[in-house]
């Protein structure tokens, strides 16, 4: 006859054994996480700031996970395209997409962009101040000449961006409204074409980021009138900010990488943990600022809360100008 203990000890084993599988697959589930590809979406074409950045952190992402990670373009209608394909898809950890300040912009102002609550934010890669760069044609030699000019001509000068709810779209009216300016507006698919764009004057001038345009500043070919920021670049320490030339505006571009909501948690703190550790690598940070990007890297949690301060402060600025057209914030 078997004692109260080893029914006891009977009874413990048989619970073991029924509950072994189903806890088995959690485990391998996450010690097997990544074991294919990871899809990095960038929303912008190729050859621009964010797919530069992106392709720097895929490369040095890939030996961290210990598979590829890779950059897939998916340009149009302000970045839209690119974020809704991968807030789209399952979320597994599997793919992933870059999310820059415009999306906030997008979600009051194009019906078919995703709100920034259906979007999991998974690692800060860092800040590009936006710029007011010109063409040489112009005549301008910095932001006080501009402006007397704009005010006297309103809607004349031809500023290059991206799409509105882009980033770029949103510095400029940013900019008209702290510059007092009216500017009409012309969209690109991205920060590569609005390059183009400026150098063959088909624009007198463009709002994109600075790293954007520091290569054909140093090399004669434009003219950087001032950094939108609250010190001078780094990449351009002889142009002045616009708080140094009497125009107190700050305007920028912030880069996340960000997965679909609903992501398991265990699967969200390895992709965290891995981005923070290539964004932090001494290596990769070298490679990043001689590319013009100045990497500040902070977790999800600190990225989530980075985008809604500045969705609470941009909102008002949007209400105001009447760049509100979809849904309403609560």
């Amino acid at each position: 006859m078997k004692s109260p203990l080893d029914r006891r000890v009977v009874r413990l084993a048989v619970l073991c054994a029924a509950l072994a599988p189903a806890m088995a697959p959690v485990s391998a589930s996450a010690q097997a996480f990544p074991s294919q590809p990871i899809q990095l979406i960038v929303p912008w074409p190729a050859g621009g700031g964010s797919d530069t950045a992106m392709r720097l952190t895929a490369d040095a992402a890939s030996k961290r996970f210990g598979v590829p990670v890779v950059v897939v373009n998916r340009p149009g209608a302000g970045g839209t395209v690119g974020i809704k394909e991968a807030m789209s898809s399952k979320p597994d950890g599997y793919t992933l997409a870059m999310i820059a300040t415009g999306a906030i912009f997008a979600q009051y102002n194009n019906p078919n962009a995703n709100s920034l609550d259906e979007m999991e934010p998974v690692v800060f890669f860092g800040d590009d101040p936006s710029a007011i760069t010109v063409n040489l044609k112009t005549g301008f030699k910095n932001l006080a000449e501009l402006v007397a000019y704009a005010k006297a001509n309103p809607g004349k000068l031809k500023n290059g961006n991206d799409q509105p709810g882009g980033s770029s779209h949103v510095a400029a009216s940013m900019f008209e409204k702290g510059l007092g300016i009216r500017l009409t507006k012309v969209p690109y698919a991205g920060f590569a074409p609005t390059v183009q764009a400026l150098l063959s004057g088909e624009v007198d001038m463009a709002s994109i980021p600075l790293p954007d345009v520091i290569e054909q500043h140093n090399a004669g070919k434009v003219r950087i009138l001032g950094v939108a920021s609250s010190a001078r670049h780094f990449r351009a320490p002889d142009v002045q900010t616009f708080s140094e030339q009497g125009f107190p505006v700050i305007s920028g571009l912030w880069r996340v990488i960000a997965a679909p909501k609903g992501i398991a948690s265990d699967r969200l703190k390895i992709l965290e943990a891995k981005f923070l550790e290539t964004l932090s690598d001494k290596e990769f940070q070298e490679k990043a600022r001689s590319a013009g990007f100045l990497v500040t890297p902070r977790g999800g949690a600190d990225a989530k809360k980075r985008w809604d301060d500045d969705d609470r402060a941009m909102y008002p600025v949007f209400l105001d100008a009447g760049l509100v057209k979809t849904r309403q914030k609560r």
